[in-house]
């Protein structure tokens, strides 16, 4: 069966490849494949990363965002409980 698709060129270092051989050998699987999924993988989490910026960016717009010193005194208040829960 013929894959479909684009062939492209990327230059990886010495040491990557190598460890892409040893992995390919052990799942038999090619390196083309772990190529795919480790691209697939990235693109996924890189969208996930963009859709949380822009969600972000969306509160702060509405104001939707909590003011620095107010975030200091809350995580000062939690490693002091924290401390707290530790001695006892």
């Amino acid at each position: 069966m013929t894959e479909l698709g684009r062939v492209i060129t990327a230059k990886l270092p010495d040491e990557l490849v190598s460890q892409m051989d040893e992995v390919a050998e052990r799942i038999d699987r090619s390196k083309s494949w772990i190529v795919r999924e480790a691209v697939s993988q990235w693109l996924a989490d890189e969208q996930r990363r963009y859709e949380l910026t822009l969600e972000g960016l969306k509160e702060v717009n509405e104001g939707r965002m909590i003011d620095h010193e107010d975030l200091k005194v809350w995580a000062s208040e939690v490693k002091r409980e924290a401390r707290t829960k530790s001695v006892a």
